[in-house]
């Protein structure tokens, strides 16, 4: 623990230098009620600062119903960035059922069997998605971009039945996938995709609704099963319920958005997150549609038509991980801000954000409230917020726990549980913790005990307001001669640098050391930074024993769609330069 007592108190003073930044870019409009009681010395239990919500008690009410029982006064509900093609509220719930009773009689879809989407982001995602889910069908989303051994694989560890992809992928898919329908959805919509294009997507959508199913789903029947990254170990599938869903519709979306005093229904979010991860999914294809915001989306991301689409549609919230932010940051700086007039609030997650970038950020958009949020495929989305309610914002924190949630700081060692200021592994109990891993009870009794908490396996502590903060991956400690090491450190270290655009930390095994850090770094356009110059730079600013051994100056950094440093990739790009 002596290795990483030290980062909490680095990051801690960093807060400080925030405090002359201009009010307006601090949060603000909130209101709520705080729980002072948010730490048990006792139990080790920190509990969230905010009251508990209550959560429907109808053990059978399933997400899609819920979403449309909730009132609000939305007039666009899905938009297209390139096409302008628009999905009402009016018409949503229609095309929602027509999709489902499209489903069950073109294809016999019922309660339980699965369907795999494999569509980048567009207003026909959140039709079938919720479409499947109305049936009792059970969703499997994928990067479209995978590859088809990747897609064989999800397709028969879910025991797919019916797949979703563009159209210019289908009949690859069929000659792949034997014994799997696979339905083609147009990537260029017009104004008449979603009605009159006479393709099998078109029968679907087209069905009549009335004819659409009613099965009986409870809360605790599978509603999707998203894939885990897989950057610290082999992937796998995270079975997630309509109850977890329903938790993370409340406890993020609809409260993040009950603290803030301008209607929901005015606000326009740009989906350029994707919508096949935990975080685009939550957001754009389920809880936004319940408050009745306008979600543009975006197949793909381009940083110039994402600037274009704010503009445009006059978008007011943009969710983000590391590299989209920093991409806005650049168009900012390059416009004065002209462009982003609209944007009311930026969200950062699913991967660490640097200090340079959040102070970049901040600077090129002092009028945008900023915060960064955390949580899990494994939790649902469902953790913490950059929720403020007590003056300036800390930038660096992942903000405080949501409502109806707990979390424990545990020592990786001894399982003794850590009070505040300590650093330690989080464990995480919500009611978006997932049911299992499928097909993988071993993984699902280390990842879940007895008592409901999920082992993250990321290092962190809360301060003494009760923000938490994440230091880095408990598997992606370096080791160096006894000494744990966190790349996350590092890479702050070395991202400080001006000529530094981007940078990973990896070990290496050392017969001397047991591991040394081995930085990836991509340099500036035109800088000639050397490697002994820059092993130099952080060697002055961090204790001898965290000093970088090796640098490879790299074209890039290989992330996943999240942001996330693909570490295995990494340490596969190092074995072969060795």
């Amino acid at each position: 623990m002596a290795a990483l007592s030290k980062a909490h108190v680095e990051l801690q003073s960093t807060e400080e230098e925030y405090d002359g930044i201009d009010e307006t870019s601090k949060s603000r409009n909130l209101r709520g009620s705080i729980n002072p009681s948010w730490y048990s010395p006792q139990t080790g239990i920190y509990s969230s600062k905010y009251p508990c919500i209550n959560l429907p008690s109808d053990p059978f009410l399933d997400v899609v119903s819920f979403i449309f029982s909730r009132k609000h006064n939305g007039l666009h509900a899905l938009v297209d960035s390139a096409s302008g093609l628009s999905v009402p509220y009016s018409k949503l719930s229609p095309l929602v059922k027509s999709m489902a009773a499209g489903l069950h009689y073109h294809f016999g879809v019922k309660q339980g069997d699965v369907i795999l989407i494999l569509l980048p982001n567009s207003v026909c995602f959140p039709l079938i998605f919720l479409g499947a889910l109305s049936l009792g069908a059970v969703v499997t989303p994928m990067n479209p971009l995978s590859n088809m051994l990747e897609i064989k694989k999800q397709v028969l560890d879910c025991n797919v039945t019916l797949a979703f992809a563009a159209t210019g992928k289908v009949d690859e898919l069929v000659s792949a996938l034997r014994g799997c329908h696979v339905v083609g959805v147009p990537e260029a919509l017009g104004m008449n995709s979603l009605s009159s294009d006479g393709s099998v997507f078109h029968k679907l959508i087209s069905s009549d609704p009335a004819m659409a199913p009613m099965p009986r789903i409870a809360q605790q029947d599978t509603a999707a099963i998203l894939y885990s990254s897989g950057t610290t170990g082999r992937s796998k599938g995270v079975m997630l319920s309509h109850g977890n869903f329903i938790a993370m519709i409340e406890l993020f979306v609809r409260f993040e958005a009950s603290l803030y005093d301008y209607p929901s229904s005015e606000n326009v979010y740009l989906a350029v997150v994707p919508m096949f991860h935990v975080y685009g999914l939550s957001l754009f294809v389920l809880g936004l549609l319940s408050l009745g915001s306008t979600v543009v989306t975006m197949k793909r991301f381009d940083a110039d038509e994402m600037v274009r689409a704010i503009d445009r549609y006059a978008v007011t919230h943009l969710h983000s991980v590391p590299p989209i932010l920093v991409a806005l940051t650049k168009r900012a700086k390059r416009g004065g801000g002209a462009s982003f007039r609209s944007l009311k609030q930026v969200s950062c997650g699913a991967a660490p954000l640097s200090k340079k970038s959040i102070t970049e950020l901040i600077e090129a958009l002092p009028h945008v409230d900023f915060i960064q949020g955390y949580g899990m495929t494994e939790s649902t989305a469902l953790a913490t917020r950059g929720y403020n309610t007590v003056g300036a914002h800390k930038y660096l924190s992942v903000g405080v726990l949501s409502p109806n949630v707990e979390a424990k700081v545990v020592d990786w060692v001894s399982g003794a549980h850590l009070p505040p200021g300590s650093v330690g592994e989080l464990w995480l109990r919500t009611p978006g913790n997932m049911k299992g891993y499928l097909n993988n009870i071993d993984a699902t009794m280390v990842a879940l005990d007895k008592d409901g908490w999920l082992h993250t396996g990321d290092i962190v502590y809360f301060d003494q307001e009760g923000y938490l903060y994440v230091i880095d991956r408990l598997k992606e400690v370096i080791k160096y001669k006894g000494f744990q090491i966190a790349p996350a450190d590092l890479e702050a270290v070395l991202m400080s640098h001006s000529e530094v655009l981007d940078a990973a930390v990896t070990g290496y095994r050392d017969e001397e050391a047991g591991e040394i850090p081995v930085a990836f770094v991509v340099r500036r356009e035109g800088s000639y930074l050397s490697e002994t110059a820059l092993m130099s730079y952080v060697a002055k600013q961090v204790a001898p024993y965290k000093k970088v051994r090796k640098v490879y100056f790299s074209s890039s950094i290989p992330r996943s769609p999240a942001g996330k440093i693909l570490r295995r990739e990494l340490r596969n790009l190092l074995v072969s330069r060795l």
